[in-house]
């Protein structure tokens, strides 16, 4: 019979206190009882509701029936069949806007834990299990990918499973894309990372770090030089800003240089070779995930944090358990808040950012209501450092040197529902296409892009 407890088990975590003062982990996962006990929370839907909100179609219930029954290699092999990165996803994918948003349990409840058990039977797997992934039979053909973030990995893995020769193009010196540099140590060990990419390359996958494609190399000479097809997963890496006064001052980031550092290069240990400045007062801009990423950075390297946001609360597009952690840790928001000016400083840093208050008038063509100045609301917020987390969209590097490569106003490369772009050969998927997402849509671009571009390839074979 199924567990009917209206509520998930509880996960584990470091004290607020505590982990602000760290990067390990914030939180320590499922035992493999608290597991066993909430999988028993499923009922086996005949439909799977939730299979259709997973973007990769994890088979949600079967996994879940394994764990139930202490089979947690079992589970496992169940999830590798459609997902390249379970530990990854377990982690920090949205899945409470996805798989356990279409979950019965949810209806009269919490939705079944789905999330937290993936990331179980995966960590499971990665401290019991000594066997490598099995490479599979060659079939002859050659592939590229450039980027090895969540789409490119997805895609090499796919086609890897398929027999191809595949070549991952990393412009780093480290891969893993977003998953090493944006997402921090304490929501996504590297490790984990590292351990995920090494199955890959179990896998047959090649990866070649600092090659930046469109300097060192182009698509086009990929092609010439005997691969059969590229996939362009490349991110989505250039940062936006406002265009107010004062974002030129030297104490003024974006998100993904500040994460960058601390992330990729290590910044917050003391004796890093390429520090991030420490200060005292920070404001993050913005209010997604890379927000939060980077207002619970600086509060980590010593700072007090706020996070300025134009919209309310209930607009924040973060996942609620990130601002849940970043409350609890003390960060300070200032909702319906937009800055108009950074204010210099001394030596031409930052003394403070001018703000007005904002209020919420007609929706907008997002659906959200649109923020509206207050007249006369203007005041200073003090703070020594601006981090602006406002998006990103794609690097035009790859679009400028690839012939035939057709792009959106905005950057993003134009590709159909299967990732194939207007240049024959050169398919695209992720960030690259949409602008900045989720890691798990990254991931669904690239498993599609993989299944178009083995049918492509067999067609020009005839077969």
């Amino acid at each position: 019979m199924p567990n009917m407890r209206l509520t998930k088990n509880e996960m584990p975590a470091q004290e607020p206190e505590e982990r602000a003062k760290n990067f390990f982990e914030v939180t320590f996962g499922y035992t493999a009882e608290t597991a066993m006990d909430e999988a028993k929370r499923c009922l086996h839907c005949k439909n799977k509701p939730c299979v259709g909100g997973c973007p990769v179609r994890i088979h949600i219930p079967d996994f879940i029936a394994k764990v139930a029954e202490g089979a947690f290699e079992e589970a496992y092999q169940i999830i590798q069949q459609t997902s390249s990165l379970p530990a990854v996803c377990g982690r920090v994918c949205p899945q409470e806007t996805q798989c356990e948003q279409q979950c019965v349990r949810g209806k009269k409840g919490e939705p079944v834990a789905i999330g937290r058990l993936e990331r179980f039977v995966a960590d499971w797997h990665n401290a019991n299990s000594c066997d490598l992934p099995v490479k599979a039979e060659p079939n002859g053909h050659k592939v590229a990918v450039v980027g090895s973030g969540p789409a490119g990995l997805t895609c090499a893995g796919d086609l890897a499973k398929r027999g191809y020769d595949v070549t991952v193009f990393e412009a780093l010196h480290l891969a893993g894309g977003v998953l090493s540099y944006g997402i921090p140590e304490f929501r996504l060990p590297k490790l984990i990372v590292q351990k995920e990419i090494d199955n890959l390359k179990a896998l047959g996958v090649k990866v070649e770090t600092n090659m930046v494609v469109g300097r060192v190399l182009s698509v086009d000479e990929l092609l010439e030089s005997g691969f059969e097809a590229v996939f362009v997963g490349s991110g989505a890496g250039l940062p936006r800003f406002m265009n107010i006064p004062g974002e030129n001052l030297k104490s003024v980031f974006s998100a993904n240089e500040f994460l960058t550092r601390v992330n990729l290069m290590k910044a917050y240990k003391e004796d890093a070779r390429t520090p991030v400045f420490h200060a005292k007062k920070v404001a993050v801009v913005g209010g997604g995930n890379v927000a939060m990423d980077a207002a619970r950075c600086a509060l980590r390297l010593g700072a007090e944090v706020q996070i300025i946001y134009r919209r309310s609360e209930a607009e924040l597009p973060a996942r609620a358990e990130e601002v849940e952690h970043a409350k609890e840790e003390g960060i300070v928001f200032r909702f319906l808040t937009n800055p108009t000016e950074i204010l210099e400083g001394e030596d031409g840093g930052v003394r403070g950012i001018t703000c007005v208050r904002m209020e919420l008038g007609e929706p907008d063509a997002s659906g959200r209501r649109r923020p509206v100045e207050v007249a006369g609301s203007e005041y200073t917020v003090d703070c020594d450092c601006v981090i602006m987390a406002l998006g990103t969209s794609p690097n035009p590097l790859i679009k400028n040197t690839t012939k035939g490569l057709e792009t959106q106003k905005w950057g993003g490369i134009i590709a159909d529902e299967h990732g194939q772009t207007s240049r024959a050969g050169v398919f695209a998927g992720g960030d690259a296409v949409t602008g900045a997402a989720t890691v798990i849509l990254a991931m669904g671009a690239g498993k599609t892009a993989a299944e178009a571009m083995d049918a492509y390839i067999r067609e020009k074979q005839g077969q």
